[in-house]
C-alpha cells in the first residue's frame, strides 16, 4: 500500500480531453483495488458520520469504506446494496459534492474522502465478480405496481422486493433504465456494461419488468388496481415533457429539446454506425442552458463532430451544472457564453436554422432561488451563426398519468402531489422522483423511491 497523504484524494484516471472529445466512451476510468485501498485509508470512520446524513439513501458509508481499506470488497457491496439499488450508477452521477462528499469531515482540512469513486469501484468489482444483491426468502403475497423503471421505480421495486413484495415494474419505452438510458449519455453512464447490470440486479431480487407499457394508454392505473389485482401502485414515471422559450424561430427546422436530443443518441444509438436512427450532426451548435443535461447535450453535439456553444444568462459560479461536468466540456473544447440570452433563433429562407440572436446580461439582485436575476443590457444584441439549437430549459411530468387516473391531484406545475412517504391523494397509490419534484437528480429520485417503498410497506402493515 502506498504511502498516502491524508489531505489529498488520490487521483483517478481519466481519458485524455483530445481523445475522448472523439469517441463515446467512458471519461472516468475508475480506481484500480490498490487505488481504493488508498483512497479509504483517508477516511476517519467517524461515529457521527455526517455523509451519510448527506446521502439521500442513507448509505453506511463508514462501515462500506472500512471494508475496502481491509480489501474485504464483497462485504463493502454488501453494505453498499443493503441501501442503495443502484450503486454503479451513483458513483458515476451523483452530485457527491454536495451531498456525502460534500459533508465529509477530511474536506475541512483538505479533500474530502472520494466516496463516489469508491462506490463506483465496489459496485464494479462486484459486477466483474458475479456479487448479486440479497434478495427476500419468502413473497408475502401482495402485488405492487410501479410505473416506470427509472432510478426512482428501480429502486422503489428493489426495496419491496427486498421485503416479499411481489413487484412488477411497467416501461412505456422498450428498454428499461428511464433517463439512466435515454437521458445520459455513454461516455458518463455506459449502458450495456453498467445500466443494465443494474437493472438485472434488481430483477434477480425477483421483480418483473414489462417493457412496451404506457400506463394511461395502454392501461391506466385504475384497472391496473380493479383488475390487475395489484393492491398497490407506485408512480415513479418521471418528467420529460420538455420547456421551450417562446422565442420567434422556435419551430425552426433544427431546433430540438436537449431530451429528444440525448435520446435519439443514447437510447436509439445514433452515434452507432449502422444503426439508422436520424440525429442532426450541426456544424455549428448552440446549447441553450447551464444544467447537467445542457452539459450532456453539449459534449453529445462535440463528439459528433460541431463546434458547440453554450449560451447561459447568468455567471459561471450560478451554473447549476456539476463542476465536474463544466471542467470536462470545457476540457474537452465546447464553448462557454455566459451571461447571455437567447431572442430570436435566426431562420433561413428554406426554414432551417441560420444562426441565434442573443442579448449580454449583467447579475441584479438575488431571485427566489436565491441566484442573482440576470438583467438585459439595453443594445447589447448580437449573433452567434449556428445551424442547430438545443434547448436544454428544463422538464415538466407528462400528464398522460395523472389525467386518467381517478382521484390524483397535481399542483400548478403539473407534478403529482405527495407526502413524504410518497402518498398520494389517491387510497394506496404512491408517487416521487421527478412526477411529484420536476427535473431533478437521480440520486433525490432513489430517495423518493426508497421513501415511497417504506410508505407503502407501512401501509400493508397497517391495513
Amino acid at each position: 500500500m502506498a504511502n498516502v497523504d491524508v489531505l489529498v484524494r488520490v487521483p483517478v484516471s481519466e481519458q485524455d480531453p483530445k481523445v475522448r472529445a472523439t469517441n463515446f466512451e467512458e471519461v472516468c476510468l475508475g480506481y484500480s483495488l490498490e487505488e481504493a485501498m488508498d483512497e479509504a485509508t483517508r477516511c476517519l470512520n467517524c461515529k457521527n458520520a455526517q455523509c451519510i446524513k448527506g446521502c439521500p439513501v442513507s448509505i453506511n458509508i463508514p462501515a462500506f469504506i472500512a471494508q475496502i481499506k481491509e480489501g474485504n470488497i464483497a462485504e463493502a457491496y454488501n453494505v453498499i446494496s443493503d441501501s442503495s439499488a443502484l450503486p454503479a450508477v451513483c458513483g458515476r452521477v451523483c452530485p457527491q459534492e454536495s451531498q456525502c462528499e460534500g459533508k465529509c469531515i477530511r474536506g475541512f482540512k483538505g479533500d474530502p474522502v472520494s466516496i463516489g469513486k469508491l462506490e463506483r469501484f465496489t459496485a464494479d468489482w462486484a459486477r466483474e465478480n458475479g456479487i448479486k444483491p440479497q434478495g427476500a426468502e419468502s413473497k408475502n403475497g401482495h402485488k405492487v405496481a410501479v410505473v416506470g423503471s427509472g432510478p426512482a421505480g428501480l429502486t422503489c421495486a428493489g426495496d419491496l422486493a427486498k421485503l416479499g413484495y411481489d413487484v412488477t415494474i411497467f416501461e412505456a419505452l422498450h428498454e428499461a433504465g428511464g433517463v439512466l438510458v435515454y437521458g445520459i449519455p455513454e461516455f458518463r453512464l455506459p449502458k450495456s456494461k453498467v445500466v443494465a447490470a443494474e437493472v438485472e440486479n434488481v430483477k434477480s431480487l425477483g421483480v418483473k419488468i414489462e417493457t412496451n407499457v404506457i400506463i394511461g394508454k395502454t392501461i391506466t392505473i385504475d384497472k391496473l388496481m380493479e383488475e390487475e389485482g395489484f393492491e398497490a401502485v407506485f408512480i415513479g414515471s418521471g418528467a420529460g415533457l420538455p420547456r421551450f422559450m417562446g422565442i420567434p424561430g422556435e419551430q425552426a427546422n433544427g431546433v430540438f429539446s436537449a431530451n429528444e436530443f440525448l435520446t435519439r443518441n443514447n437510447l436509439m444509438k445514433a452515434y452507432v454506425e449502422g444503426f439508422d436512427t436520424p440525429i442532426s450532426r450541426g456544424k455549428k451548435v448552440v446549447v441553450v442552458g447551464g444544467g447537467n443535461v445542457a452539459m450532456d447535450a453539449a459534449r453529445t453535439a462535440l463528439r459528433l463532430g460541431a463546434e458547440v456553444h453554450v449560451v447561459y444568462r447568468r455567471s459561471e459560479a450560478e451554473l447549476p451544472a456539476r463542476a465536474e461536468e463544466v471542467h470536462h466540456a470545457k476540457e474537452e473544447g465546447v464553448i462557454f457564453d455566459l451571461l447571455q440570452n437567447p431572442t430570436e433563433i435566426l431562420v433561413d429562407d428554406k426554414g432551417w436554422v441560420s444562426g441565434v440572436k442573443v442579448i449580454k446580461m449583467e447579475l441584479g439582485e438575488p431571485d427566489e432561488s436565491g441566484r442573482r436575476s440576470p438583467i438585459e443590457i439595453p443594445g447589447s444584441e448580437y449573433e452567434i451563426e449556428a445551424d442547430t439549437v438545443i434547448m436544454s430549459l428544463g422538464t415538466s411530468p407528462n400528464p398522460l398519468i395523472s389525467s386518467t387516473t381517478k382521484g390524483i391531484e397535481t399542483n400548478r406545475r403539473g407534478c403529482i402531489v405527495a407526502e413524504e412517504d410518497g402518498a398520494t391523494t389517491k387510497d394506496a397509490v404512491y408517487a416521487g422522483g421527478d412526477a411529484v419534484t420536476g427535473a431533478a437528480t437521480v440520486i433525490l429520485a432513489m430517495g423518493a423511491g426508497k421513501a415511497a417503498a417504506a410508505g407503502i410497506h407501512e401501509y400493508f402493515q397497517n391495513k
